[in-house]
């Protein structure tokens, strides 16, 4: 047998071993092979665990929805003509409703007014807008401000501390800063320590009297105690209200009153006794 014949069993045995069935290696079956080994290539790299391919089925988490600030529409601004909503409801500038308009006719109602279209509340369905003059946005800005303005704002805290040993002319210039720190609407924490000479003095009592000297009228927050077991006296002051000024003036007029006609009284006595006296006289 020949060389190349045996070059050629050689090769065709190779290729039956190879494909697992007799027959001959043509480029079809190739592509048909190369095709299969690609899919099962595919799917078991889809399987895998380290794969980072995504799933076109998996579905993208919704995205959270951001809590809506209440003072986004605080302010008192007009919205234009550029109006979001095809319907809306609408107020007039008098304080009337005049039920849901179309933007259309809202707009054409503005040009006929000279009116400006200001929104008052989004969350409704309609959202209520309200037709204002230029002149009455700007009176609701200056509510709005003076609102903002006297807003319960953080109270600062002064803190002062002295013996009950103190001497007069000391005590007297703390007691100005306590009315300075008053002055400016802030509150005052007022510690008065036990000295080493007045260890039978009533701590409360002392403090209180040393209130009393100070020129202004003072609120208490809290009144002077005494605390650690005896050893200090604390109180709290605060401005007084308009509520408790005007209750010291009703008082003070109260005893004026009544000074006023205790003399009276105190005078019509005196006078015939001393009518009385120069008739005895002569």
């Amino acid at each position: 047998m020949s060389a190349g014949c045996v070059r050629w069993l050689l090769s065709h045995a190779g290729r039956t071993l190879c494909i697992g069935r007799p027959g001959y290696w043509t480029p079809a079956s190739r592509l048909t092979i190369c095709s299969e080994r690609h899919n099962i290539v595919a799917a078991s790299w889809r399987r895998s665990p380290f794969s980072t391919a995504i799933d076109d089925t998996e579905q993208t988490p919704t995205p959270k929805k951001k809590k809506q600030d209440p003072r986004a529409h605080a302010s008192i601004s007009s919205v234009g003509r550029k109006i979001p909503q095809r319907e809306i409801q609408v107020i007039s500038e008098t304080g009337e409703n005049l039920g849901i308009m179309h933007r259309a006719d809202v707009i054409r109602v503005m040009d006929e007014k000279s009116l400006k279209l200001v929104l008052l509340s989004e969350h409704k369905e309609p959202p209520v807008y309200r037709l204002m003059s230029g002149k009455q946005i700007h009176e609701e800005q200056l509510k709005l401000r003076e609102k903002n303005k006297t807003k319960a704002a953080p109270v600062q805290m002064k803190e002062l501390a002295f013996s009950a040993g103190i001497a007069s002319h000391d005590l007297t210039t703390k007691l100005k800063q306590v009315e300075t720190w008053l002055d400016k609407k802030q509150h005052v924490r007022i510690t008065l320590r036990a000295g080493h000479a007045n260890t039978g003095v009533n701590l409360g009592d002392a403090l209180e009297q040393m209130v009393e000297q100070m020129d202004v009228t003072v609120g208490f927050v809290s009144r002077p105690k005494v605390i650690r077991d005896g050893q200090a006296a604390m109180c709290i002051l605060r401005p007084p209200s308009a509520k408790e000024l005007s209750q010291i003036e009703k008082n003070k007029a109260a005893e004026s009153q009544t000074a006023s006609s205790s003399s009276e009284a105190h005078q019509s006595k005196t006078a015939p006794e001393s009518s009385t006296d120069t008739t005895a006289g002569m």
